[in-house]
């Protein structure tokens, strides 16, 4: 059976700190939806810890089609970034964005101490995030004539389909949402209807 729930987090984490050998870490978690909020939650850090000497980060995005990036920000290859990110996998958790802060406190932690600090932070961040697990949700529109609104209404309604938006007028369109699991069921009974056309929403 394919899966048809997720988890993510329900709000952004609480910062939290981690400390080695005078290098800070502050590690942040925010559940996220697209690469144009990810970049905003970036800027924003970066000025709140403009003193900082790297922001790394990995985030990853989609339920199905998995999209991910992992940043190491001026650190040695895959010491931030890639730990940062196993801790996402780790924690099964996606449309999610971690990012952590190090201030440079003199004392190099070579490539291992680096792995283990930003990978320790970023656990630490996830450890304390509320998370929540969601359904994977299938849009579709439906369209048909106004005339035919009740029996369209009440497999809705029979259904319990979320209604995400509408438009009612001579020619009504409606996008309902529905789990994954239940959307083969639920295109069938809209296509099988007479006068009514049922197409998924990219």
């Amino acid at each position: 059976m394919e899966k048809d729930t997720f988890k993510t987090l329900a709000s952004p984490s609480e910062e939290v700190l981690y400390k080695e050998k005078n290098s800070k870490f502050f590690g942040y978690a925010y559940p996220v939806t697209s690469e144009e909020e990810i970049k905003s939650i970036l800027d924003n850090l970066r000025k709140q810890h403009y003193s900082a000497r790297h922001w790394c980060y990995a985030f990853q995005l989609g339920t199905s089609k998995i999209h991910y990036r992992a940043n190491d920000d001026g650190e040695p290859n895959n010491s931030a970034g890639m730990p940062i990110y196993g801790q996402i996998q780790s924690f099964d958790v996606t449309n999610v964005l971690v990012v952590v802060v190090r201030y440079f406190g003199g004392v190099k932690l070579g490539v291992g101490g680096l792995i283990s600090a930003y990978k320790t932070a970023a656990q630490m961040a996830l450890d304390i995030a509320d998370i929540v697990e969601k359904t994977i949700d299938i849009h579709y529109l439906i369209r048909f004539d106004y005339k035919n609104m009740n029996k369209v209404m009440r497999i809705i309604k029979e259904k319990n389909l979320d209604i995400v938006s509408q438009k009612m007028e001579m020619d009504c369109e409606i996008e309902i949402a529905t789990r994954k699991k239940n959307a083969e069921i639920v295109f069938d009974i809209f296509s099988n209807l007479f006068e009514v056309e049922i197409s998924e929403k990219e």
